[in-house]
């Protein structure tokens, strides 16, 4: 089935894979393993496995499961669907037939938009030439950080219809993007009790970089204790821009000038 979420930009969440490990800086607080955690305390089925069954750990082993691969098909609306929302599909660890299953599902049910975020942005294009990319797949990269935006540019290898970019938590400043090819830009604070510090003019300086190139901006949230401890208002507004490819034909709404 699928699961209401309550991320801003999505609508809900499907988990034919589960379970992750550390990659970069921006996985330290991680909210997915918290949830695998409690998860696999109230018996949840998918987070039992911890990938050595020696040990008892977290319930966040890479696992992935066939079973799920049905769901979609049996969604009568048209959603927006965050894909593995608790694991990476271009983890190592994830077959390349399993990411080719679960291309298949989304070409074959194109009522419906998937939206595709990973760090292993390096295996994603190097697996590119290898996949059939659907065009209601939107493909992003999480970009927390200046040492990450080298992974943009592999992101721009993938021949997908729409590309994007999530920059939570946003960890430093992120001057001079290269945002060529990119549809749309998510910036957020972290949040829970060791939330890292997002300086104000970070997501300021990004929003005005997405003016200028003419891409889409969403600002998630400011972060805090709790996601909506600090609110979403950015200079004095919400910012809940969608790729042009979101606004199903209609004519984008016009940016804003960018302040001066």
């Amino acid at each position: 089935m699928a699961t209401n979420s309550s991320i801003e930009w999505t609508e809900v969440t499907w988990n034919p894979v589960t379970g992750c490990d550390r990659v970069a800086a921006g996985c330290d607080h991680c909210y997915a393993l918290t949830l695998a955690k409690r998860l696999k305390a109230m018996g949840v089925d998918k987070y039992q496995h911890d990938g050595d069954p020696r040990t008892s750990g977290p319930g966040f082993g890479v696992t992935i499961h066939p079973a799920a691969l049905t769901q979609p098909y049996q969604w009568r609306n048209s959603k927006v669907v965050f894909v593995n929302s608790m694991s990476d599909l271009f983890h190592a660890k994830v077959p390349i037939g399993f990411v080719r299953d679960i291309l298949d599902v989304i070409r074959e049910t194109p009522q419906h938009t998937y939206q595709v975020l990973t760090k292993r942005a390096r295996r994603m294009a190097r697996l590119a030439d290898a996949l059939d990319w659907p065009d209601n797949l939107w493909m992003g990269v999480s970009v927390e950080s200046f040492d990450a935006v080298d992974r943009i540019d592999h992101l721009r290898a993938v021949p997908a219809s729409t590309r994007f970019l999530s920059c939570e938590p946003l960890l430093s400043a992120l001057p001079a993007l290269d945002l060529g090819g990119l549809d749309w830009v998510i910036v957020g604070g972290e949040s829970g009790p060791e939330a890292r510090y997002m300086d104000p003019q970070w997501p300021i300086d990004i929003r005005d970089q997405c003016i200028d190139a003419n891409v889409a901006f969403f600002f998630k949230q400011w972060g805090g204790r709790t996601p909506k401890a600090n609110g979403r208002e950015l200079d004095g507004r919400t910012w809940d821009q969608m790729p042009p490819t979101a606004l199903r034909g209609s004519t984008p709404p016009p940016k804003p000038a960018r302040r001066v």
